[in-house]
């Protein structure tokens, strides 16, 4: 490519807006044109618009520092300067849905972070490794809105790409019964210590919305594109819980699950460590080359030592063994605003571009 895709990123003064802007530093194929906020950051200079209040381990890059924020409401003005944009947009999830509308009316694709369009029924919900053909449902969405390149694309919630990439691997042994309970990173809230002093030495069972999406969006995944609109599938049936933990980075997962072909344990390694998909495929730029790791160490895998394999981008899993009341258990661990996040959006754009949704306007 010769050269770059001009990108806007909505919320980017955020959280999750500023992994946005770290993992797009250097990006061989995007480049951060534009950055949007709310009114009261519109004006300033990015490094001027956070102040004190960059969240990240690694620093602000250097290129994005002068870059004038923009007001994201003033949807005409921010994309007509780009090919597509990225939204981490802060704002109730009726705003979101017209806000995200609105851009790709202007015929410029967005990829969102953000939970308002995951269950409009022709806005595909991606994990590019294991439903890169939902996207073959925004021609209808394109027609619902009346474009020929605007659309939306969403990626899933945050918490499951700990433990539903791995049941995907399974299928073949029709995985029909999980009992999920994750433990959740304060980032996953857009907090750090600093900004959440009450979550030092403190778990909270309760996050709002957080079970729901646990036990859907996997199927939704799972589901396939039926006309003008994806079809979930039908199981396996997924119940949960989910925890806050004084975590900064990283959600992981316990599961208990049953199938209707009982495998040994070793075709279940087998069939997760070999498990690729279209990123692998196309080798695009943020996929992981291995996208699940299997750790046999009783003690893994940990926060402190497996959160960033493959740059975030994978996902690990220990302790698969059997289990006294279901076939197996397992425990699972990925990075929430890299694979869960940013970065899962970032990828699923590599994938749109390469399937040829997203170019140059």
């Amino acid at each position: 490519m010769s050269e770059k895709l001009k990108v806007a990123i909505l919320g980017g003064t955020g959280m999750v807006g500023q992994r946005f802007i770290a993992l797009l530093e250097n990006h061989p194929w995007f480049e951060v044109h534009t950055i949007a906020a709310s009114p009261r950051s519109a004006g300033k200079t990015y490094e001027q618009a956070i102040g004190d209040r960059w969240k990240l381990e690694v620093p602000m890059p250097e290129a994005v520092k002068n870059i004038v924020v923009k007001d994201v409401s003033d949807v005409e003005n921010v994309a007509a300067e780009v090919d597509f944009c990225f939204s981490a947009v802060d704002m109730s999830k009726d705003e979101i849905k017209k806000i995200e509308e609105a851009y790709a009316k202007t015929e410029t694709p967005v990829v969102s972070n953000n939970s308002a369009h995951r269950w409009t029924p022709d806005v595909p919900m991606i994990i590019p490794e294991i439903n890169p053909e939902h996207a073959e449902v925004i021609e209808a969405q394109k027609k619902r809105l009346g474009t020929t390149r605007g659309f939306i694309a969403v990626k899933p919630n945050c918490s499951i790409q700990s433990y539903a990439p791995v049941l995907y691997s399974w299928r073949e042994f029709e995985p029909v019964k999980a009992v999920v309970s994750t433990y959740q990173a304060i980032s996953g809230a857009g907090k750090t210590f600093k900004d959440w002093p009450e979550m030092n030495g403190n778990i909270i069972p309760f996050i709002s919305g957080e079970e729901e999406k646990s036990e859907k969006e996997p199927l939704r995944i799972y589901g396939h594109v039926e006309g003008d609109h994806i079809e979930p599938a039908s199981s396996p049936l997924i119940t949960s819980q989910c925890i806050r933990v004084p975590v900064l980075y990283g959600h992981t997962a316990t599961v208990f699950v049953d199938f209707a072909k009982k495998p040994s344990k070793e075709e279940l390694i087998e069939r997760m460590v070999s498990f690729k998909g279209e990123p692998q495929k196309l080798e695009l730029p943020s996929a992981p080359k291995q996208f699940i790791q299997y750790l046999e160490e009783d003690n893994r895998p940990q926060v402190a030592l497996d959160v960033n394999f493959e740059r975030g981008f994978g996902v690990s899993i220990g302790r698969l063994r059997e289990d006294s009341v279901f076939d197996y258990k397992f425990v699972g661990l990925s990075h929430n605003t890299v694979r869960g996040a940013a970065g899962g959006a970032v990828l699923c754009a590599e994938l749109l571009k390469a399937k040829g949704y997203i170019n140059a306007k």
